[in-house]
């Protein structure tokens, strides 16, 4: 269990973290290709074999984040494709009885996230979760993606967290090691960010199935 004496804010990641992850890979790994594929008058596979390396190109930059990057490289709209399916988008269990629980507890609570500010509209649309954060905090404002140590110092000048005391909860440990390079004390990970694929194994951080395993006066281990 995690000692939430010791904890004041709370940095919580979006994708694979709150919300299910499937729907980013249905989206990026299918319905682009999908789209692309029409719009180019070719095969799926063709396309992607086209977009696969330009999205490898980017991968761990603010462009690879981008949904206006992407409508310009791909010639799509890409917003709108995502708000075709926007139904898919859902909320991973436990999440609502996690954030009551830290509003009750009274942490300073903000959603810390590499989406571009066009995706963030379109899910939290959807699902509504933005009234239980202090901020939505989107990487594309500070100029640097997650991944870089760099970027959790501007966020702290802005906000004034103490590392310390703070946790922060990713699904992607690139982020959870740029975190700690610049203090972050408590980091945790999420062990199945999509419910369509197993689930992964712990690594270098400690990580939970759903919330309900965090939140104090459950039966659950933290792993």
């Amino acid at each position: 269990m995690l000692d939430w004496d010791a904890i004041d804010t709370v940095l919580l990641d979006m994708d694979g973290t709150l919300l299910d992850l499937h729907f980013d890979n249905y989206f990026w790994l299918h319905y682009v290709p999908k789209n692309y594929a029409k719009f180019k008058r070719i095969k799926t596979y063709q396309a992607w074999a086209e977009i696969e390396p330009m999205m490898t190109a980017e991968r761990g930059t603010l462009a690879w984040y981008s949904l206006d990057y992407w409508t310009e490289k791909l010639g799509i709209d890409i917003p709108t494709l995502k708000r075709e399916i926007a139904h898919m988008i859902s909320i991973r269990p436990h999440v609502i009885e996690f954030l009551t629980f830290l509003r009750e507890s009274n942490k300073t609570v903000y959603l810390v996230t590499n989406a571009h500010s066009k995706s963030l509209a379109i899910k939290m649309e959807q699902t509504k979760l933005d009234p239980w954060f202090d901020k939505l905090l989107v990487s594309h404002d500070f100029g640097l993606p997650k991944e870089d140590p760099e970027f959790w110092s501007r966020l702290r000048k802005i906000h004034h967290y103490d590392p310390a005391r703070t946790l922060l909860v990713d699904d992607t440990e690139s982020v959870l090691a740029s975190a700690q390079k610049a203090g972050i004390k408590h980091l945790l990970t999420l062990l199945q960010p999509d419910s369509r694929k197993e689930i992964r194994q712990t690594g270098l951080y400690r990580g939970i199935h759903h919330f309900d395993e965090v939140i104090p006066n459950t039966d659950k281990t933290i792993l």
